[in-house]
C-alpha cells in the first residue's frame, strides 16, 4: 500500500496551482499609466495568479520607500463594485520581479468562517515558500489575529460599506528588521500579502507607502488621475 501524501505536501501542491511562482525573467510589456494622458511602456513580470474573472484596468509607476515599483489594478470583468474602494485585485512589483505585495479585495470572501491560527500559519508559510522564500529563514511571527478591510459595494440601489475579514500573520524579517504579513481568507488562500514594510516604533506608525490600500490611494492624487479606466 502506498504511503499517504503528507498534509504539508498537499497544501504546497494546492497553493502552487493557485499561486504559481512569479517569473523573474521573460517579462511582459505593459502599458503604464503615469498620468491621465501619458503612458510609457515598461517591462513587468506576469501575474498568473490574478482571478480569471478579473481584467487589468490600469497600471502605473509608483515609489516604495524611495525605490521604483509598478502598481497594477485588476477589477471584475462584469463591473461589479468597480472603482476605488470597491472590489479589486492589485499587485505591487519591483523592477527585478520581486512581488512586493498584492491584495484580493472580494465581496465573495465577506462574512465567511476563517481558518484557525494553526491552519493560517501553515498556509502563510507555504505561500512564502513559493513566493518569498528569502523571508522564511529569519522570520519571527509577532501575532496571528483577524484583520478587517472595508469594501464599498452597491446593494439594492444604495452604496454601503461591508467588512472583509481575514486571518493575518504579522511577522518581522530579523535579517533587516522590516515587516511583512500574509492575510488568509475563508477559502484558505492568501488574500493579502505585503513585504519589506518599514515601521516606526515611536510614535508607532507605518512609513512605507500604502499603495494597495484604496483609502490611502485616494488621498495621494486627484481622483481623475487614479480612477479606473478600462482600455
Amino acid at each position: 500500500m502506498r504511503n499517504p501524501i503528507p498534509a504539508s505536501s498537499t497544501l504546497l501542491i494546492a497553493l502552487t496551482l493557485q499561486f504559481p511562482i512569479l517569473p523573474t525573467s521573460h517579462a511582459q510589456t505593459t502599458s503604464i499609466q503615469t498620468s491621465p494622458m501619458t503612458h510609457t511602456s515598461v517591462s513587468s513580470p506576469a501575474s498568473p495568479f490574478v482571478p480569471n474573472d478579473h481584467s487589468q484596468v490600469w497600471s502605473r509607476s509608483v515609489v516604495v520607500d524611495g525605490t521604483a515599483a509598478t502598481l497594477t489594478r485588476y477589477e471584475r470583468k462584469d463591473g461589479r463594485n468597480a472603482g476605488l474602494e470597491g472590489e479589486h485585485f492589485s499587485t505591487v512589483i519591483a523592477p527585478d520581479g520581486t512581488l512586493k505585495g498584492f491584495a484580493n479585495i472580494s465581496l465573495d470572501l465577506v462574512g465567511k468562517p476563517l481558518p484557525t491560527r494553526e491552519r493560517t500559519e501553515a498556509i502563510a508559510r507555504t505561500f512564502l515558500q513559493l513566493q518569498a522564500p528569502d523571508l522564511l529563514s529569519r522570520m519571527k511571527i509577532s501575532w496571528i489575529e483577524p484583520h478587517d478591510e472595508p469594501i464599498r459595494i452597491e446593494r439594492n440601489g444604495h452604496m454601503e460599506t461591508v467588512t472583509l475579514t481575514g486571518m493575518k500573520v504579522k511577522a518581522r524579517n530579523m535579517a533587516d528588521g522590516l515587516w511583512f504579513w500574509v492575510i488568509v481568507g475563508f477559502d484558505e488562500k492568501p488574500m493579502i500579502f505585503e513585504r519589506d514594510i518599514t515601521w516606526i516604533t515611536f510614535p508607532g506608525h507605518r512609513k512605507t507607502e500604502k499603495w494597495l490600500h484604496d483609502s490611502w490611494l485616494k488621498e495621494q492624487q486627484p481622483k481623475e488621475q487614479i480612477a479606473s479606466k478600462r482600455e
